[in-house]
């Protein structure tokens, strides 16, 4: 795929989808922390759920901290491997409040040293949180990543290098949103919906059921 090609798929991608952000709730950058710590393994749907009781608790390191991990795990018992997550959580707090003054660093490093915060989280939290152009790659972005031959890779590691060498600057903060969204909604995993797919001409993918273009909004609506 060629960098026309690519310019071209984030453009429209960019007009279908006017507004990319993240579909967890939050209001601060220990908020948006949490629930990512929760999301792994998880829906959006399901973590802000869960938030939407324990954030009006506790939405500091502090707070959170003072719940202790059997205080925490009532308010998070319905998400997946809520156990472990409660004990990372609880563990992050007290690492902020030591470390970081109880707040949540801009840092990739000071992010990936807290438990249970990879380099993906760490892409998120740098990339929503405080604006860096990061891309995280989760299964939609790998997938949509390769299936169209935007920016194939083997791994995870090799595909973000690729999407963040070859995204052009003007998409590279909203590159993750736009991906992750596009595939979530229309690039799905079992049934792709091509014919409802913005870039189904632009597409790469050998098995697609269509490649006429679904019609984009009017950029002015």
């Amino acid at each position: 795929m060629n960098a026309d090609k690519r310019a071209a798929i984030y453009a429209r991608l960019a007009q279908a989808i006017p507004a990319p952000t993240t579909e967890l709730e939050y209001q601060s950058p220990f908020e948006l922390l949490t629930a990512v710590l929760l999301s792994a393994q998880a829906t959006d749907v399901g973590v802000n759920k869960a938030t939407r009781k324990l954030f009006p608790m506790a939405n500091t390191p502090a707070a959170m901290l003072a719940l202790g991990i059997e205080g925490l795990e009532p308010y998070i018992k319905t998400i997946g491997l809520y156990r472990s997550k409660a004990r990372h959580l609880i563990e992050t707090c007290r690492l902020l409040l030591e470390r970081h003054g109880g707040e949540v660093p801009a840092e990739r490093a000071a992010l990936e040293a807290l438990p249970g915060v990879g380099r993906k989280t760490a892409n998120v939290i740098l990339n929503t949180a405080f604006g860096h152009p990061t891309i995280a790659v989760d299964t939609h972005i790998f997938r949509v990543a390769n299936r169209t031959r935007l920016a194939p890779g083997e791994t995870v590691r090799e595909v973000e290098d690729r999407l963040v060498k070859w995204t052009p600057k003007a998409y590279r903060m909203d590159a993750h949103h736009l991906l992750i969204l596009h595939g979530r909604y229309v690039c799905k995993a079992r049934k792709p919906l091509c014919e409802a797919c913005v870039i189904a001409d632009l597409c790469e993918y050998p098995a697609r059921t269509s490649q006429t273009p679904a019609p984009l909004p009017d950029a002015a609506d």
